[in-house]
C-alpha cells in the first residue's frame, strides 16, 4: 500500500493550469520537501491532495484510501497557513476540538503542547500569539492524532532561530519513527537541514531530485599561513582557493583527515574549519531561472 498515491493529478484556474497531469508516488517514511518560488502552486497542491480543494481531474490516495474519505485523517494530518486559526479563541480551544471530533483522549493535549514547546501559553488567546507561536499551535494540531502521514505548508516560515532548531529535531524525530512527511517551502537552507529528497514544481509538474547527486561539501580552513597551505595542498593535487583570508578546498568524505595531516605536516596551525554543502541552490537556480520568488 502506498502512504501517498497521486494520479494524473490536474487543477486549472480558469484558463490557468496551475497543477498539470501530476503522478506521484511515496511508500515509504521519511521526509519529502515540495520545493518552488512563492505562486508556483505548492499550496494548491497540497489542498487538491488533502480534497480542500477539487481536483479538476486525477486521483489520490492517502494511506490506502482516496482522499474524499473523511476518515483518511485519521491517520493524515495538514499543517495549513495560520489563516486556519481564530483569534478569540486559545490554543487549548483549538487542540480540544480535534480531540473531540476525532475522539481522541484529552490527555493528548497535554503530551503534545509539551512536546512543541507551548506550554506557558496553551490557554492564552491565538490573537495575542505571535508568529512562532501560531506556528507551534499548528504544528502540536497537525500532531495531536498521531499522523503516519503529515503535509506541512511553509511550516518553517516565521520561526526564530531556537524555534526553528526545534522544529527541524521534531521532523527529523518523527521521521525517523516511522512518519512519512510533505512538506512545502521555498528556503533552501533550512530544507537542507531535514532531507536530501526533494519534488521541485514548475509550470505545473513535479521534478523528483535525489539532492545527493548534485552536492558537494567544501571546508574552509582559518590557518596560521594560508600561502604555505596553498602551496602543499596544490602540489598533492588539491584544488584549492584562498577567500577573504581563509582556504577554501571541495572535499569528498574520505579525505578531511588526508588534508589536516598535510596542514599540520608543514607545521600550520588550524584555527577553525567550517563545513558548507552546496548543490541545491545551484540546482533550484537552474530549475526556476527567470522565476520570481
Amino acid at each position: 500500500m502506498a502512504i501517498l498515491a497521486v494520479h494524473d493529478l490536474s487543477k486549472v484556474y480558469k484558463s490557468h493550469q496551475v497543477l498539470d497531469n501530476i503522478s506521484l508516488t511515496i511508500d515509504a517514511p521519511g521526509i519529502w520537501a515540495l520545493v518552488g518560488p512563492n505562486g508556483v502552486g505548492k499550496t494548491t497542491f497540497l489542498n487538491v491532495v488533502t480534497n480542500i480543494l477539487p481536483a479538476t481531474s486525477g486521483s489520490v490516495d492517502l494511506m490506502g484510501k482516496s482522499n474524499k474519505d473523511p476518515s483518511v485523517f485519521k491517520e493524515v494530518a495538514f499543517l495549513q497557513d495560520n489563516t486556519v486559526l481564530f483569534d478569540y479563541l486559545t490554543g487549548y480551544d483549538h487542540l480540544k476540538y480535534i480531540c473531540d471530533v476525532q475522539k481522541i483522549p484529552k490527555k493528548r493535549v497535554n503530551e503534545v503542547t509539551e512536546y512543541v514547546g507551548m506550554e506557558g501559553y496553551l490557554k492564552k488567546t491565538v490573537g495575542n500569539y505571535s508568529l512562532g507561536m501560531k506556528q507551534h499551535l499548528l504544528l502540536a494540531m497537525a500532531l495531536i492524532n498521531e499522523p503516519k502521514l503529515l503535509l506541512l505548508d511553509e511550516p518553517l516560515n516565521g520561526l526564530d532561530p531556537t524555534s526553528a532548531i526545534l522544529m527541524r529535531g521534531i521532523l527529523l524525530e518523527l521521521a525517523e519513527k516511522g512518519t512519512t512527511i510533505l512538506l512545502s517551502s521555498h528556503n533552501l537552507s533550512e530544507i537542507d537541514r531535514v532531507t536530501k529528497q526533494i519534488l521541485f514544481l514548475k509550470d505545473g509538474k513535479l521534478t523528483e531530485v535525489d539532492m545527493n547527486k548534485f552536492e558537494n561539501t567544501y571546508y574552509e580552513f582559518a590557518l596560521s599561513n594560508n600561502e604555505l597551505a596553498h602551496r602543499i595542498l596544490k602540489e598533492r593535487g588539491y584544488d584549492v582557493e584562498i577567500a577573504s583570508d581563509k582556504t577554501r578546498i571541495q572535499l569528498g568524505n574520505d579525505q578531511l583527515d588526508k588534508v589536516i595531516d598535510l596542514i599540520k605536516g608543514g607545521e600550520i596551525q588550524i584555527l577553525d574549519i567550517q563545513k558548507e554543502i552546496t548543490g541545491s541552490e545551484k540546482l533550484y537556480k537552474e530549475i526556476f531561472s527567470g522565476v520570481s520568488s
